[in-house]
């Protein structure tokens, strides 16, 4: 249905040219002019109004592990404002949150629902410019034509602003790690990071029933997780994190831990947090490198090391419903935002987000004014 969430408007003239924060090489980001993407059949043009800034933005922009230049940037919603010809299902004016990977549905992968290990899904369908990178650092973006088809767009309903829209990449990506641990009410979480992504895992486990213990070294990244219904903290700064899930347990351990901060160093704390026959989800360690753990506690403890990685078109109908139907009902996902930089001080928006502090969570970068603002239409 076209006219879901706007009513359908007239082509409004597009500029030739716009800005757009390019990538590069290692660290070497520049606000610059570029030409505006032209798009095909099949196609959308978008003007962003929202991008919020991954961890694995910058995980590619400091490790240099992607060539340039491009233009990075996948959380982000904007308004449609040219269609492609053969384009009948979307219209010119409508709010939509993008994504810039789906699966082709019929591989072996997709068949096993690791869509993540697709061909299709590895491509990227969503480009400001360049070789396709997401593009969202910028003011308008392509999106091609099997993104389209395949349900990569999503509207967005009247009353929820484009930054909430914004988080369904990220949440799609959390449910699909805390569906994995499949939790039973009478079951004990421990999450280890308070960072924007380890709220969303706590509060979505909390959904499950269980009971959620939540580690961070900051006090102020506790009392955001407060607000969705996180009381247990523990302050991993000055209490010991086994020690605080042990007597929380009656001395088993949790029955699964996920940890939400990168690197290794704290598999082993995982590790030895969980019970026997109890589960680790490693959610952030997306950089291949050695770890250390005990291959006993998996063998004879019977302990399970696994890995969740992107998102799941499975679960999208209910990701939708969770973040789009749930901004009313005390899912404001906004509530996570700490910083708001326009375009013109994306650099230092990425600055910012690669040195996080006790009171820096998710920050936004916005090409259109008043993207937090509750409206119905562009």
């Amino acid at each position: 249905m076209a006219t879901q969430n706007a009513e359908p408007r007239i082509e409004e003239t597009i500029p030739a040219t716009m800005r757009a924060v390019v990538y590069h090489g290692v660290n070497d980001l520049r606000l610059q002019t570029v030409p505006v993407p032209v798009i095909g059949p099949g196609e959308l043009l978008v003007r962003i109004a929202t991008c919020g800034v991954c961890g694995t933005d910058l995980k590619k922009i400091h490790l240099g592990s992607h060539s340039a230049p491009r233009i990075f940037g996948h959380e982000m919603a904007g308004t449609i404002v040219r269609t492609g010809e053969g384009v009948t299902n979307f219209a010119i004016g409508e709010r939509v949150m993008v994504f810039h990977h789906i699966p082709c549905g019929h591989c072996y992968y997709c068949r096993k629902q690791t869509f993540a290990q697709c061909s299709t899904y590895k491509k990227v369908g969503a480009t400001a410019g360049f070789e396709p990178s997401g593009g969202g650092f910028s003011e308008y973006i392509r999106v091609m034509d099997w993104i389209v088809a395949m349900g990569g767009v999503v509207r967005i309903p009247v009353g929820v602003p484009f930054e909430q829209a914004a988080f369904i990449e990220p949440v799609n990506t959390v449910l699909k790690a805390v569906k994995m641990l499949n939790l039973a009410a009478d079951e004990t979480v421990l999450v280890i990071g308070q960072g924007p992504i380890g709220i969303m895992l706590a509060a979505l486990s909390l959904r499950s029933g269980a009971r959620v213990l939540t580690s961070d070294l900051y006090p102020e990244r506790h009392e955001i997780a407060a607000k969705f219904g996180l009381h247990e903290p523990i302050h991993a700064r000055n209490d010991s994190v086994i020690e605080r899930v042990m007597a929380a347990t009656e001395g088993r351990g949790a029955d699964a831990v996920i940890l939400a901060v990168g690197g290794s160093v704290l598999i082993p704390t995982a590790m030895a947090a969980v019970r026997p026959g109890g589960k680790v989800m490693l959610f952030a360690q997306t950089q291949h490198e050695t770890a250390s753990f005990d291959p006993g506690a998996v063998c004879m403890d019977e302990k399970t090391l696994l890995g969740s990685y992107s998102a799941s078109t499975a679960i999208q109908p209910e990701v939708e419903e969770l973040v789009l139907g749930g901004y009313r009902n005390g899912f404001d996902l906004t509530q996570l935002i700490s910083h708001r930089f326009p375009l013109e001080e994306a650099v230092q928006a990425i600055e910012v987000a690669s040195n996080p502090k006790a009171d820096s969570m998710k920050i936004m970068i916005e090409s259109a004014p008043g993207a937090g603002a509750e409206r119905g239409g562009y």
